[in-house]
């Protein structure tokens, strides 16, 4: 990465190095803080679109809460073609979307029907006290 480019330069739609509008540093903050959530949603979404997605986790992760939001409007099953169509709308790439989607599971899928995730609580810890069997 060039030293020029803020820690959220990556890829513009057709290809071009670009970086976000907000290239200094997140300060401390609750992760669901709208202020913040709508300082970087007007930072990455110009015009309707998706015009790169932020290289930070954080920041990734508002992003496709606010494209969940967008695309699943309603609670009940999507088939993939409608999936792809709802999320051309905000950019190309509608493969990588929709993979980053399931992966950080913000939807499910099953045999190409896609649906809004349930809130699933996080994977325990494995204990100090247990030793492997």
């Amino acid at each position: 990465m060039d030293k020029d480019r803020g820690a959220d330069a990556v890829r513009a739609e057709d290809g071009a190095p670009t970086e976000a509008a907000t290239p200094t540093a997140d300060t401390a903050r609750a992760d669901d803080d709208p202020a913040f959530e709508a300082k970087i949603v007007r930072a990455f979404i110009r015009d309707g679109r998706l015009v790169t997605i932020p290289a930070r986790e954080k920041r990734r992760q508002v992003i496709y809460r606010y494209l969940r939001d967008q695309v699943f409007t309603e609670d009940r099953p999507y088939p993939e073609k409608e999936v792809n169509q709802r999320l051309a709308l905000f950019h190309r790439d509608v493969a990588a979307l929709r993979r980053y989607l399931y992966d950080e599971r913000f939807v499910d899928r099953d045999h190409g029907i896609y649906v809004r995730a349930v809130p699933r609580p996080p994977l325990p810890e494995p204990s100090a006290d247990a030793s492997p069997g």
